[in-house]
C-alpha cells in the first residue's frame, strides 16, 4: 500500500511528533510512504510554553522526512497537496488533536479528495481538545466530514467521535508505547545524588496543565509521608500560573518532599527521571489520550491513575497500576501508600513486560491496513 503521512516530527518537541515520527518508521517496515511534516508548527505568539522546538541532543527523527506544511502559509498548503495527488497515494494519514489545523487540514484534505482517488485516515489524540472552546467542536466537525477511516484511543473519544460524526467507520486502538528513550546510568546517579531524592519516589511527567488535576497530588502527599517517607518530582513545563502550585505546596508544609523541575525535558534525559521513580501518578481529570502512560510502560514502570479517558483501558488496575477517582487526594494517598506497602512494584513490572503487544506500534499497522483489507504489505 501507499501511504502518505502528514504531521509534526522534529525539529519540534512532545508527543505528537515522536509518536508521528515513530509511525513513520513502523509503516515504512511494510508499505512505501512519503512523510510531509511542518516548517513552522505554531506562531509563537500562540505557543502556551517557551519554545516548540526540541532541544533534545539525541532526537527522534525519520531519514527522508519533507518539511513542507507552513500552518500560516496557504501557499504552502497548496504544495503540500499538489506532492500528495502526485504521489498517489492509498491512504492520508493526519493527526488529530487540536482546531488549530483545521484550516491547513481542510483545505489539503478537501483538494486531496477533489483530485486523486486517496482515503483520508485522521489519528485521533484527542476529538476534542482538552479545555477546548465552544468553537471547538464546530471546526473539528468540518475537517472530521473530510474523513473515511478514524483511528481513536479511547472508548471516550469513540463516543465523542460518533456523535459528532454518525456512522463513522472508527476504530479503537490503544497508544502504543514509547520506548525509544534511554538511560544513562551514570547521569541517573550524580542526579540523584544533586536532587535529593529521598524514601520512595513518586513521578508526575508532562506539561503542568490544569486539567492533568496535579493539585489533587499535592494535597495527597501530607497523608502519605504521615505512613512513609517520600518525594514527589514535578518534571515537565508550567504552561499557567506556577505560582498557585508552589503556594500550595508552602500551606501544605510539603517543600521538603517536592522537586519540581520546570522545563521540558530533552530525549536524552527522559530515561533518567522514570529510571528514577517507583511509580508514576497521573492524578487527571480528563484524559481522552496520554503518552505519559506509554513511557511508563517503556521503562516498565507502574502507574497510578484515575479513572478518566483513555486511562482505565490502558492501566489494568491491580496488575500494572492502580485507577482511582479523580479530585480525590485521599484515593491517591490510599493507593500509594498500598503499592509500596504490599510491595507491588516487582510484580506489576512483569505485568507491564507480559502486555507489550497490546502496545505496539506494529499492531497500530495492522489496524491501519484493516481498513483496505484487500491490499496488504508491499
Amino acid at each position: 500500500m501507499k501511504f502518505v503521512l502528514i504531521g509534526p516530527s522534529y525539529p519540534f518537541r512532545g508527543g505528537i511528533a515522536h509518536y508521528t515520527t515513530l509511525l513513520n518508521q513502523y509503516l515504512q517496515n511494510r508499505h512505501d510512504v512519503r512523510f510531509f511534516s511542518f516548517k513552522r508548527q505554531y506562531p509563537q505568539w500562540l505557543f502556551p510554553g517557551k519554545t516548540d522546538i526540541d532541544p533534545s541532543k539525541e532526537n527522534i527523527s525519520s531519514p527522508g522526512t519533507e518539511r513542507i506544511i507552513d500552518s500560516i502559509n496557504p501557499l504552502s498548503w497548496v504544495i503540500a497537496a499538489r506532492k500528495i495527488i502526485q504521489s498517489d497515494p492509498d491512504i492520508v494519514i493526519f493527526p488529530w488533536w487540536v482546531s488549530f489545523w483545521a484550516p491547513q487540514f481542510l483545505f489539503i484534505s478537501l483538494i486531496v479528495k477533489q483530485f486523486c482517488r486517496a482515503k483520508i485516515l485522521f489519528i485521533c489524540h484527542n476529538v476534542v481538545a482538552h479545555e477546548s472552546m465552544f468553537f471547538d467542536k464546530l471546526l473539528t466537525g468540518m475537517v472530521f466530514r473530510q474523513g473515511d477511516f478514524f483511528v481513536v484511543h479511547s472508548g471516550e473519544d469513540k463516543r465523542n467521535l460518533l456523535q459528532m460524526i454518525p456512522g463513522a467507520n472508527v476504530k479503537k486502538n490503544v497508544h502504543p508505547i514509547y520506548d525509544v528513550f534511554k538511560i544513562s546510568t551514570q547521569k541517573l546517579k550524580a542526579r540523584n545524588k544533586k536532587s535529593g531524592l529521598t524514601g520512595h519516589v513518586l513521578l508526575f511527567f508532562g506539561f503542568v496543565r490544569e486539567y492533568k488535576g496535579l493539585k489533587y497530588l499535592f494535597e495527597a502527599m501530607p497523608e502519605i509521608l504521615k505512613d512513609m517517607p517520600a518525594t514527589l518530582m514535578v518534571v515537565g513545563e508550567f504552561w499557567k500560573d506556577k505560582t498557585k502550585y508552589l503556594d500550595l505546596i508552602k500551606s501544605l508544609a510539603i517543600e521538603d518532599h517536592v522537586v519540581i523541575v520546570d522545563e521540558y525535558i530533552p530525549n536524552e534525559s527522559v530515561g533518567e527521571y522514570f529510571s528514577a521513580a517507583d511509580v508514576v501518578v497521573q492524578p487527571y481529570v480528563s484524559a481522552t489520550g496520554s503518552g505519559v502512560v506509554q513511557i511508563a510502560f517503556g521503562f516498565n514502570k507502574p502507574v497510578i491513575a484515575t479513572n478518566v479517558g483513555c486511562l482505565p483501558e490502558v492501566v489494568r488496575d491491580g496488575e500494572t497500576g492502580y485507577l482511582i477517582a479523580p479530585r480525590s487526594p485521599s484515593e491517591i494517598a490510599e493507593a500509594v501508600i498500598k503499592f509500596f506497602k504490599e510491595n507491588n512494584g516487582p510484580v506489576f513490572s512483569e505485568n507491564i513486560k507480559k502486555e507489550k503487544y497490546r502496545f505496539s506500534w506494529d499492531r497500530l499497522v495492522d489496524v491501519i491496513e484493516s481498513f483496505i483489507p484487500d491490499k496488504g504489505p508491499n
